[in-house]
């Protein structure tokens, strides 16, 4: 049993192209219809057409990522049962079209957040960077959400403002600009009126209402799910800790247990990204994968270099704070022991060589994640190989 290579692709418009994914040796691609609005059904067609685009150039699509949640369904207000039923009907039509994994996030209002989008490594290569001072400074400064004091200690305030008064008026509009970064696969970029305007519809939602509300949701669509034998992969937050006064439902393994335990269905899993668990030094990733086990149903390998205050950068895949060494080892047991293979994809990867010149999607340039998923493929093989002769021997 093997993971399954896969890189997530951004549909037509994305400059990393099916045969960049192809020649880099992957056999799938991960994406979505981006151009259907959040809420709305993906009608079977629409699925199809694409799906023919990616086998027409050798590829297969089985893992989509994402099929949106309404904000509506993340706080139960509004049209959300509207919401909810579409999206069991475009669960059916993706399983019709032989899709197999749905990934999604209860993340409410952005689905991440970094604070620098070209963070230059000691090789000159670009890397994804999340700087609490600098989110601070963003939220108090630039953002000016109500109330965003009384979530700081008096260190963490002067420290922003000392960190804010040093920024020329380009450097504000770049971290604002970073911090506003739209959905994923999307172009735009949210307004801060827009992102205000999200959060007082959260201001009376705790953790225990969003969380609650996920377990709603997830009893409302997992019937829909098992029945047309799809995987659900809940992705986790990112980062893993509240931001702008949201809560966070699932950056821990408790959270995890917790929604897995809450809705026993077989569909009910997680998309185990080694990144963002990761980025908290509390979360043990190889336990973790194995405790998990069997509602692991798509795996996001990569690692982020921890610093100090919550600080963390995209390291290269095999170095940061993650043992990929550990966490493969620990994948490839599960694997032999369920006999079954998993999805994978490299997740984000550096800006290097040629894409120094060409504007990707942060994090998905093309020659980063190649690097990223040869170093990963390589490990695998390596560590598979050196199980098998250790099985010999005993």
């Amino acid at each position: 049993m093997k993971m399954i290579q896969t890189m997530r692709w951004y549909g037509p418009d994305d400059i990393v192209t099916l045969a960049d994914i192809l020649q880099a040796g992957c056999t799938g691609v991960v994406t979505a219809l981006h151009h259907i609005a959040v809420g709305e059904i993906w009608p079977e067609e629409e699925i199809l057409a694409r799906k023919a685009i990616i086998e027409s150039s050798g590829l297969t699509w089985e893992v989509v990522e994402s099929l949106p949640v309404h904000e509506d369904i993340k706080k139960r207000q509004g049209l959300y049962q509207l919401w909810i039923e579409n999206y069991k009907v475009s669960l059916k039509n993706l399983a019709n079209c032989g899709i197999k994994v749905i990934t999604y996030n209860f993340m409410p209002v952005l689905d991440w957040m970094r604070t620098d989008l070209k963070f230059k490594t000691h090789t000159g290569a670009l890397a994804l960077r999340f700087e609490k001072t600098a989110f601070i400074a963003f939220d108090l400064y630039l953002l000016n959400r109500p109330g965003a004091t009384d979530d700081y200690t008096p260190q963490e305030l002067e420290d922003a403002k000392s960190f804010f008064i040093k920024l020329n008026p380009q450097e504000q509009r770049t971290l604002m600009s970073n911090c506003l970064q739209g959905l994923p696969g999307s172009k735009d970029h949210f307004t801060k009126d827009q992102v205000l305007t999200l959060l007082e519809g959260y201001k009376n939602i705790s953790a225990e209402i969003l969380s609650n509300n996920l377990i709603s949701f997830l009893q409302e669509i997992t019937p829909t799910a098992d029945q047309s034998e799809l995987q659900l992969a809940i992705h986790p937050d990112d980062p893993p800790y509240p931001i702008l006064g949201l809560p966070r439902i699932m950056s821990t393994e408790e959270h995890a247990h917790k929604i897995l335990k809450a809705v026993p269905a077989p569909s009910n899993g997680i998309c185990f990204c080694s990144g963002s668990f990761g980025a908290r030094p509390d979360n043990d990733l190889k336990g973790m994968i194995e405790r998990l086990g069997n509602k692991i149903h798509f795996l996001h390998l990569r690692s982020v270099q921890r610093e100090d205050n919550g600080n963390f950068y995209e390291a290269n895949h095999l170095e940061g704070s993650a043992d990929m060494i550990v966490l493969v080892t620990a994948i490839v047991k599960l694997m032999r022991a369920e006999d079954r293979s998993i999805y994978m994809r490299p997740d984000h990867g550096h800006q290097m060589l040629d894409d120094l010149d060409k504007n990707p999607y942060p994090g998905y340039s093309a020659i980063g994640r190649l690097k990223g998923l040869a170093e990963l493929r390589g490990l695998e093989l390596g560590i598979s190989e050196t199980l098998k002769t250790e099985n010999l021997h005993h």
